[in-house]
């Protein structure tokens, strides 16, 4: 239920914002998200006491942990601002590991804060829209993807017929009078997509969506007629049916899933392999601080969830120590993830299904998991088989899971007051911005291939005024605008700003003692 969760997060940071062509790189980190999660879910289930205190280590429970959807969006926009700059994709990487590790001593300091503190401080209205918000962003991200490639996506406008002349229309790279833009990727004068194996096509080909759509397709097909193990699968499921497709499919003779991949995949690997130098990022630090604490609202429902859904006291000791070892579990491994390349880890809710669907919460099946996920991720080959899905593909699946995390954070926001006048305009505000950057995200950040030239902000290029923005100034801009074009950061911002200056209202006196309805 989990491994296409695992998957996606590195997997798209390492193709669309590190290295495209590097295949070795793709199928690194995927089987390093595989073994990490699996590590660290075999630690978080035996659960640890930390000598001399109270406190714990791990939930002691049947809980699992995994690369969280929530860091995605801000790697990326971090990369690319850095690599704008001139940084290199492996050094960029870099410098997201050191500042993960130094961000995450924050989930470190917040387990040790009492539960309800920290939902008083963040209630269902703050959390609701920072996870709303997390899945609206990147389900733009994935539609892209289904169209044939996130980079042939930003670049269509070159397809357009009234720049035919400036990108090369015609069979030449730029234009009549040797002026203009030559086109990228592809050639005469068009924005191709060149990640769907040996197929090159315009962004939007009908054979894209097609294939994208075989993962939806299969996807209905189970909820429809599966069991339930298969509904519980239904990602892996969906997922391998899309790549079956592709690999029969062919696009004027050429095929969908060259064989290359997966022959050049090394037959075992381990975490270490590859390495980045580690580094520091200013300007990504506020967006991963409130990365930090969403997860941390979010641990604590997983992990009362999983209480319930193993028919435990959810009001007892043992209750509180697992959501305390829990979230000191999540900062610790995020930074031991970092440690060892690999991108921040989360508890994750599949489980729970899992146990309500068997019956079974013994610890033991834990840490089963646990073993399997490291013997998926040494076993290279599979990590040569994902690398190997063509983007539309892929696209299919992401654009299905994105929207999850969309709905998640609808059904967290359904737990607060929505008659409330004070919530409707936290919410509306929130929501509205945050929505705006993600349909627009050019109103604060810079196009494509145009790093420091946006007009809200411009460091060079036309709109600039003298000259250009020195190394200090670069970095404090760069650092708000990742927030500013980050959705859920900014979204979560004003939610948070909101909650803390806008009265309670009247009718919803009386919901403060329940957790975060207010």
């Amino acid at each position: 239920a989990m491994v296409g969760g695992l998957i996606v997060p590195p997997y798209v940071v390492m193709k669309f914002s590190v290295a495209f062509a590097d295949t070795d790189l793709q199928q690194y980190a995927i089987a390093c998200s595989l073994i990490l999660s699996g590590i660290f879910t075999i630690l978080n289930c035996i659960q640890f006491n930390i000598p001399g205190t109270k406190y714990v280590f791990g939930t002691g429970m049947l809980s699992v942990l995994g690369t969280s959807f929530g860091f995605l969006p801000i790697y990326e926009n971090a990369i690319s601002t850095m690599k704008s700059e001139g940084y290199s994709g492996k050094d960029a990487y870099g410098k997201m590991l050191g500042t993960t590790m130094v961000c995450a001593m924050l989930e470190v300091v917040l387990s040790f804060v009492p539960k309800d503190k920290l939902r008083r401080m963040f209630p269902n209205i703050v959390t609701g829209v920072a996870v709303m918000l997390i899945g609206a962003g990147l389900t733009a991200t994935g539609i892209k993807y289904w169209g044939g490639g996130a980079v042939c996506a930003e670049m269509a406008w070159k397809n357009n017929a009234q720049v035919y002349g400036l990108v090369g229309k015609g069979g030449t790279w730029f234009g009549p009078d040797q002026t203009g833009v030559a086109p990228f990727p592809g050639s005469g004068g068009r924005s191709m997509c060149d990640g769907n194996g040996d197929v090159i096509k315009p962004f939007g080909s009908p054979e894209y969506i097609a294939l994208g759509f075989s993962v939806v397709l299969m996807l209905i097909l189970v909820e429809l007629f599966g069991s339930p193990f298969m509904k519980n699968a239904n990602v892996i499921i969906a997922l391998l049916f899309g790549y079956f497709v592709a690999g029969v499919s062919r696009a004027e003779g050429n095929k969908f899933v060259p064989d290359t991949k997966i022959e050049n995949a090394e037959p075992i690997t381990f975490a270490w392999v590859e390495n980045f130098p580690i580094g520091f990022y200013g300007p990504a630090v506020l967006p991963l601080l409130i990365a930090f604490l969403v997860t941390t609202v979010e641990t604590i429902g997983d992990l009362t969830a999983t209480y319930e859904a193993s028919e435990e006291d959810t009001e007892s000791e043992e209750f509180d120590k697992s959501v305390q070892g829990g979230l000191l579990s999540d900062g610790l491994c995020s930074f031991a993830a970092a440690l060892a390349t690999g991108m921040p880890n989360t508890t994750f809710s599949q489980n729970n299904g899992v146990i309500a669907l068997t019956k079974c919460a013994s610890r033991r099946a834990g840490v089963c998991c646990g073993l399997w996920l490291i013997a998926l991720g040494v076993l290279s080959k599979i990590s040569g088989i994902i690398s190997s899905m063509p983007d539309c593909v892929v696209g299919g699946m992401t654009t299905f899971l994105f929207c999850n995390v969309f709905v998640s954070g609808l059904s967290v926001v359904s737990k607060a007051d929505l008659n409330s006048r004070r919530n409707r305009i936290i919410l509306a505000i929130s929501m509205g911005v945050g929505l705006g950057v993600t349909a627009v995200p050019w109103i604060f950040g810079d196009q494509r291939a145009s790093g420091g030239t946006t007009p809200f902000w411009p460091c060079t290029g036309p709109f600039r005024e003298g000259a250009d923005c020195s190394k200090g100034e670069r970095g404090i801009r760069d650092g708000i605008l990742i927030l500013l074009t980050t959705p859920y950061s900014i979204g979560t911002l004003l939610a948070m700003f909101l909650h803390a200056i806008l009265p309670t209202d009247m009718e919803v006196v009386g919901y403060g003692t329940d957790a975060g309805k207010a």
